[in-house]
């Protein structure tokens, strides 16, 4: 019997967005736009903690906001109230969004006059985190009740990541959640991760997150 011919296309995949997304990065940085990636799994509270960041930021930075799902347009219509400018994505089904999805998002975005924009990706801690979509730094929400085990569970978003933002402290008394221990995790894949403990319900531990979200986009725009 012949033997059958494998052929390894993953690598050639990733290698083919990667470029894409070098490419996005260097338009951004000769428009002076930065580009934040969040994610998250359902119900971290993504939305609320953006629709927080951006009233916080509004009145000194032009912002836009994609929002990435399977369907509806629910998030981008709670976007829109806070006064920016928002848009939805489909993504046909796709659990991620790539660089040259990305990119097509920001032609409708518009971002010739924004100095952030911010992709709210897809709800799920695996797909995404495979994808450079072209953004100048990636940021997601891990939320207590979904355990302090996370960075063991699903390493790869923990190491791509810049930014970590643990949601819902205000219920850390009632379930089993060890913030030393999640520290401890979330470093053992990435030292160098920013980690901010929140409530995004309340507004509580906000100001470091908007601190350290704000000294990137401006060290980013001036050209640095």
């Amino acid at each position: 019997m012949d033997e059958v011919k494998i052929i390894e296309i993953k690598q050639s995949i990733f290698a083919d967005n990667d470029r894409e997304a070098d490419r996005l990065r260097a338009g951004l940085k000769e428009e002076r736009t930065f580009l934040l990636n969040l994610m998250s799994s359902p119900g971290s509270g993504k939305t609320t903690t953006l629709k927080r960041t951006v009233a916080a930021l509004k009145d000194e930075l032009r912002i836009g906001v994609m929002e990435a799902d399977i369907d509806s347009a629910v998030d981008a219509q709670a976007m829109a109230q806070t006064g920016v400018r928002a848009i939805q994505l489909h993504t046909g089904g796709m659990c991620h969004l790539d660089a040259g999805m990305t990119e097509q998002g920001l032609k409708e975005l518009g971002t010739a006059d924004l100095d952030l924009a911010i992709l709210e990706n897809v709800g799920n801690l695996v797909c995404p985190a495979e994808f450079d979509t072209g953004a100048v730094k990636n940021a997601m929400i891990l939320s207590v009740p979904e355990g302090h085990d996370k960075p063991l569970k699903y390493p790869l978003i923990f190491t791509v990541c810049d930014a970590l933002i643990i949601n819902k402290i205000d219920v850390l008394p009632y379930f089993d959640f060890d913030m030393d221990k999640v520290v401890e995790y979330a470093h053992m894949r990435n030292p160098n991760l920013k980690i901010f403990p929140i409530c995004a319900k309340t507004g509580e531990g906000m100001k470091p997150w908007i601190d350290w979200l704000r000294e990137q986009v401006n060290t980013w725009n001036a050209g640095e």
